[in-house]
Parts: structure tokens; sequence; C-alpha cells
């Protein structure tokens, strides 16, 4: 039996447990840029919530974009307005806005921050020319199997 697309319905679920919260969205979606419809027509728009909600899935989970749930659309729809998304500089928005709300909340020390080392590149392998690291001492001490133990069984 073939599975055909009529037969991929969405699994029934609670809605709003894993979406945006009504208060966030009215904060989201002032960000968001508008569609701009084909004059020759085409499908109707997928609403930017349910698109939002589903890059958040992806963002949260790590699965493919071709893997996303159909009750967040097209996979290929939400990687489109995520790429034009990022572009427009939404997501930096939101960050900021986001600090600032918190900030106001709970109060951010801004004297004190980390930086994550997954952020810095690593230099790439051969980019960078080092000389030989040259010895700092000539090392006079023994090691552990010492030359005493030897001379002992020497003399012994």
């Amino acid at each position: 039996m073939s599975r055909n697309s009529k037969s991929r319905k969405p699994l029934p679920r609670k809605r709003g447990w894993r979406d945006v919260s009504d208060e966030f969205w009215v904060h989201v979606e002032p960000l968001l840029p508008k569609d701009v419809r084909s004059p020759k027509g085409g499908r109707p728009p997928t609403p930017h919530r349910t698109i939002f909600n589903g890059i958040l899935y992806v963002l949260r989970t790590g699965c493919q974009w071709k893997m996303l749930p159909r009750e967040y659309g097209s996979g290929s729809t939400a990687h489109e307005h995520f790429q034009k998304w990022t572009k427009a500089g939404v997501f930096s928005k939101l960050w900021k806005l986001c600090l600032l709300e918190y900030d106001r909340y709970k109060g951010i020390d801004w004297k004190w921050q980390s930086l994550d080392s997954v952020t810095v590149s690593a230099p790439v392998k051969g980019g960078i020319k080092r000389g030989k690291t040259r010895p700092i001492a000539v090392n006079s001490a023994q090691n552990a199997t010492s030359s005493s133990i030897a001379r002992e069984s020497r003399l012994g």
C-alpha cells in the first residue's frame, strides 16, 4: 500500500504546548516582514505564526527541515522564511528584545559576560606556521628508574 498526501494527516495534539504564547507573539509579529503576494495568485500563504512555530521546532529538536511535522506547514516553506527572516535581522532584533525584557524582569549584571568557545573560530590546519618550541633548560633530573638503582645492582 503506497502512502499519498491524503493519507498523511497531522497527528492530533493539544494546541499550545509547543507553540509560542499569545503574549510572546504580540512582540514577534511586528518584527516579521510582510509577504508580497504574486499578482498571478497561487496558494494562500501559510500564517506566519505557524511558520514561526515550525522554525522554533526545528531549532529546538535539530530535525531536518524535510521532517518538520505537517502541523507547521511545509518544511521548505519554513526554511525559506527562516532564511528570509535571518537576512532581515528578525532573530537579532528578537534576541535584543528578549534581553531587554529579561533585564526589566530579573535584571542582568552587564559587567559579567561569558563567551562560549564554540562561537570562536579555531585556526585552520596549516593556516598558522609556528616555529619549533625551544627547550627552556636541559633536564638534569633523573627519572623514576634512576641510575642509582642501576649502580646498586652493579655493586651488589
